[in-house]
């Protein structure tokens, strides 16, 4: 059997990770107070995974003293595939829960190439689906769920819209997809131009899809579901954000999947950030930083609005 080894991680995919298996991608491994000093109830529960498969861990944020339904956020953790936990990242859809405006869901799931495709992507959309099945038990209202992700995280929460869609369960308002990790295949331009460079350059990009696909990368037999840019039919999908710096390999499939949501109906809110790399928006001080997180955070805003 194929097998991808930790020790053929390419060097640029740890950097300032600490290491190839830590929590890198759309933020850190979280170190903040989830409580947020006691404004945030925090719980963890173990709910179904895909028919015939282990069970999946769900981080629960809710927030204290608010009485009615709020919009609900699923968030997908991002970390190429290969790294990551239901914690990364969550320091940024931390404030959305404290002011009382969402419940935020993180969902644990397999990680390659210990787990390959299907299992990360299923076990997603059936974090998903208990969450929909349960809105009104976490304080979700069920018409206002959001699906968010980023990096690799982005491509497992376009793949699980799709399934959903597919699916019929659950109904999601909106998907935001930040700097999503979309295409297997490296025939686009900006999945060839960063060799050394960077958080996540080609080199890395190609490890993280061979550990989630194997031989099967780049070929035929390769779904939709695991590599949204391969979808024909972007018909039925939420309203959508999509974000991409310039310099970054997952450039020209985010714009192209974007373009394509467009002409398919999709109402689609992309941004491309000149000079931006893959994870600088933690250069909080950079201009071009700040104007992204303001840009995604006023979205996010009205999504929980809706």
């Amino acid at each position: 059997m194929w097998r991808v080894q930790s020790s053929d991680l390419p060097p640029s995919a740890g950097a300032g990770s600490g290491g190839e298996r830590q929590g890198w991608g759309a933020g850190s491994a979280c170190s903040s107070d989830l409580t947020a000093g006691g404004r945030v109830h925090v719980e963890e529960r173990q709910v179904p995974g895909p028919d015939g498969e282990p069970e999946i861990t769900l981080l629960i944020l809710r927030p204290t003293g608010v009485q009615g339904a709020v919009a609900g956020i699923f968030n997908i953790h991002g970390g190429g595939m290969i790294s990551g936990d239901r914690r990364t990242g969550m320091e940024l859809l931390l404030p959305y829960v404290a002011e009382g405006n969402a419940v935020a869901v993180s969902v644990e799931y397999r990680l390659a190439p210990e787990h390959p495709d299907p299992a990360p992507v299923e076990d997603c959309y059936a974090g998903l689906v208990w969450t929909g099945k349960h809105a009104v038990e976490l304080g979700i209202d069920p018409d206002r769920l959001i699906l968010l992700g980023g990096s690799a995280g982005g491509g497992l929460a376009a793949g699980t819209a799709l399934l959903a869609r597919d699916r019929g369960f659950p109904a999601l308002s909106h998907q935001v997809l930040l700097c999503p990790m979309l295409d297997d295949r490296f025939v686009t331009h900006s999945s060839q131009m960063l060799d050394g460079e960077g958080v996540w350059d080609r080199n890395a990009n190609l490890f993280g899809w061979t550990s989630l696909l194997g031989q099967r990368r780049g070929g035929l037999d390769v779904s939709q579901y695991a590599a949204p840019a391969r979808a024909q039919d972007l018909t039925g999908l939420p309203r959508t954000y999509i974000d991409t710096g310039s310099v970054e390999v997952f450039r020209d499939e985010a714009v192209d999947y974007a373009t394509r949501l467009s002409q398919a109906g999709v109402s689609v809110d992309l941004h491309m950030w000149g000079g931006a790399f893959h994870g600088s928006d933690m250069a909080t001080h950079a201009a071009v930083s700040q104007a992204s997180i303001a840009t995604r955070d006023e979205f996010i805003r009205r999504a929980l609005e809706a």
